[in-house]
């Protein structure tokens, strides 16, 4: 675990470090010294949250020696949050509405357990004012800031009014109540487009529309409204002229209940996909000193005019070519990507917030918080890049994260063979590297990537290694839609090296027959499996062809033996037969590959789940299939080629269904909506046809490529 006080590597700019203490918002402002009697005993508290954020939460309140208390649903028993605390609570089923957003149940526990506080997370109640309140009514700290600060803050058009009064810089929009029609369009045009409409709560890309022109304004606005009005209980929306691509930079702030308020510097959070970050780092590329300052100073400014306490980010947007910044949202709690801050600070920011909550002064001020060095995270999400993000839930069957150390930290609420669970977020990790300047740390991050290893669901982790091999993105020209703006070089076709082939040719091979002698072990001599003469090893086959499958295109691999552990192989019997020989051994739980081909030798992590090869190389990830049997083949091909199928695209719950049997549907009719880890999925009729059968009902779990609807064609 990376340590927030401990880091050895100095690095400091005497540029910035001069500018810092020649900064306005000093000692002048800040208070020295603590009444006594202003402070409360926070000597146990909950954390009403789960997954990596508990975890974390978990170990500083133990370092600080204060006792914590995890709640859990149903399906996170057994969850790595609730292990780490000292006590835990069920408090209800699986689905958050039941269980984590129940404020009830978790002032109750909060009541059995005799905490003196409660510390929200990020998600669920972090930003939940009637919840702050209610800790507030109940005599329980609230680990955040008034409820008044996250009410100001939580509806977009007013926050913005209180920043635009408070100098902060607002981008030009329209803020108003009245939400007719006519007047939005009136005031669009204004605007002029292409324009953002936004929800005014909420967040996470909801309600969020980007219209180009002023033909396509009202059915936007329709879209976007009825989205936010599901979401967030309320339609009211915004307009704001739309920055094309803009930088996304935030400030993180800190106040206390005694009128003093830090700045820790700024992260840049461009790399987003669905309007959701991706990779994290501070302090933002191309950030002068002076403009570094002037940020903090506008942050500090934002949080004094809504009487902020505790840990905030302030957001902006950023023009990338002048700089130009205005004030996006706040966010009133601790965020995901805190630990880049906690990277370059040398600050635990949780420690903070209990001391903060307790009733104590800012640790520092603002000219004693130094930057040092340059620091990336980045989200490991259960998705599928390739196929629209879509989220995966699922089991880890296998499971192996980079060491850590003083400049690599994992974040992370699982472990090897658990599951990811449909019913929240798909993010299975942070994880978090620190190097003295920007080119080091971004050389850290890609290699341990690919120490990053996870088979069993898909992940963005090969993803987020071409987004870092990116010129443009090593060069930190970034934007809010890089992803888009190079979807082409990040996603192109991928060729599959011989030598891979090769690998997964030998690696096949070596692990039958290490297969082949477990059985001989357990069957004939439970002493010596060497001795037994009915072994099945394939150093006896003289000749074989092995069948491999790579992103739909089918591989062919000729394997000759030529003596003992050695082969020659040759691929889709093309150029010339190259010598192969190796081992596979099981080193620290993981089944290593040392091959050579030709005299090269490489080291690959192996493992085998199902009909699939997982090779774990040192710069990517393959993925080999090993074919079915061929009936089995013509089964799936028969459904996967049946245009009557409705199948599930992901794991997930049926949230909605549109039709019953009999009823007649036109090709694009929707007919189930099935919700997985926050995002929704519209499953549609591929044909015109008749609803033969629905094979689930609202609320079921359904997994991936499962039948939910059958249909019949319409025939003339």
């Amino acid at each position: 675990m990376l340590q927030y006080t401990t880091i050895k590597i100095m690095y400091h700019s005497r540029k910035v470090q001069l500018l810092l203490k020649t900064n306005l918002l000093t000692s002048k402002t800040y208070s020295q010294t603590t009444n006594p009697k202003q402070l409360v005993k926070i000597d146990k508290v909950l954390i009403a949250n789960r997954g990596e954020i508990a975890c974390r939460i978990s170990r500083t309140a133990k370092r600080l020696g204060i006792k914590t208390v995890a709640v859990y649903s149903d399906a996170d028993r057994n969850a790595m949050h609730v292990n780490l605390a000292d006590e835990a609570y069920c408090i209800g089923p699986a689905q958050s509405s039941q269980s984590y957003l129940r404020q009830d149940k978790i002032i109750s526990v909060a009541k059995q357990s005799k905490c003196q506080a409660i510390h929200p997370g990020y998600g669920f109640l972090s930003e939940n004012t009637e919840f702050a309140e209610l800790c507030q009514k109940e005599n329980v700290i609230f680990i955040g800031p008034p409820a008044s600060a996250i009410r100001d803050m939580g509806i977009k058009n007013k926050s913005k009014k209180i920043m635009a009064n408070a100098g902060v810089p607002v981008i030009e929009g329209y803020h108003g109540d009245d939400q007719s029609n006519e007047t939005l369009l009136s005031e669009a045009k204004k605007i002029g487009f292409p324009l953002m409409i936004k929800a005014i709560r909420g967040g996470g890309g909801k309600g969020m529309r980007i219209v180009l022109n002023e033909n396509g304004f009202l059915d936007a606005l329709e879209s976007a409204r009825t989205e936010s009005q599901k979401a967030f209980g309320d339609s009211a929306v915004l307009l704001e002229q739309y920055v094309e691509k803009p930088r996304h930079v935030e400030v993180q702030i800190f106040a206390d209940k005694h009128g003093n308020a830090v700045y820790l510097f700024e992260r840049d959070c461009s790399i987003q996909r669905r309007h959701q970050k991706v990779i994290e780092e501070a302090p933002a590329p191309g950030i002068s000193p002076e403009l570094r300052i002037e940020l903090g100073e506008t942050a500090v400014r934002a949080a004094k005019a809504v009487g902020y306490v505790g840990a905030g980010t302030v957001e902006f947007i950023m023009d990338p070519i002048n700089y130009n910044f205005h004030f996006m949202e706040m966010n009133t709690r601790l965020q995901v990507e805190h630990p880049v801050t906690e990277a370059i600070t040398r600050l635990d920011l949780v420690e903070w917030q209990l001391k903060v909550a307790a009733g104590e002064i800012l640790p520092l001020k603002q000219e004693e918080i130094h930057l040092h060095g340059h620091a990336f995270e980045t989200r490991i999400y259960a998705e599928s890049p390739r196929n629209g993000f879509l989220p995966g839930a699922g089991h880890l069957s296998y499971l192996r994260t980079p060491e850590t150390s003083e400049t690599v930290r994992v974040e992370t609420g699982v472990k090897e063979n658990d599951d990811v669970l449909v019913h929240y977020d798909p993010m299975i990790a942070k994880l978090v590297v620190w190097g003295a300047n920007r080119n080091e740390a971004l050389r850290i991050l890609k290699s341990k990537l690919s120490e990053y290893n996870v088979a069993g669901l898909d992940t963005n982790i090969e993803f987020i290694k071409d987004i870092c091999s990116h010129p443009k993105f090593q060069n930190g020209e970034v934007h809010t839609g890089f992803i888009e703006e190079n979807s082409k070089e990040l996603f192109t076709d991928l060729r599959i090296p011989n030598s891979i082939l090769m690998q997964s040719a030998l690696a096949l091979i070596l692990y039958e027959e290490m297969n082949a002698l477990v059985i001989s072990f357990k069957t004939n001599n439970p002493f010596n499996p060497f001795a037994t003469e009915t072994g099945y090893r394939y150093n006896h086959i003289l000749n074989r062809t092995l069948n491999f499958t790579v992103n739909d295109q089918n591989m062919e691999v000729s394997v000759k033996y030529v003596e003992p552990e050695i082969y020659s192989m040759r691929v889709n019997n093309i150029g010339p037969w190259r010598q192969v020989r190796g081992t596979l051994k099981k080193i620290n739980n993981a089944l290593e590959l040392n091959i050579e081909i030709d005299g090269l030798i490489t080291r690959t992590r192996v493992t085998k789940l199902g009909n699939k090869l997982h090779l774990f190389t040192n710069t990517q990830e393959w993925q080999v299939n090993i074919p079915n049997p061929k009936f089995v083949s013509e089964l799936n091909k028969s459904v996967e080629l049946n245009p009557s199928a409705a199948i599930s695209p992901m794991s997930g719950i049926i949230e909605k269904i549109f039709v019953k049997k009999g009823d007649k549907v036109q090709q694009g009719d929707s007919l189930v909506v099935i919700v997985a880890m926050k995002m929704e999925h519209v499953i549609k009729a591929s044909i015109d046809g008749v609803v033969e059968d629905v094979l689930y009902s609202v609320g079921d779990n359904v997994s991936k490529d499962n039948l939910l609807v059958k249909l019949s064609e319409i025939k003339e």
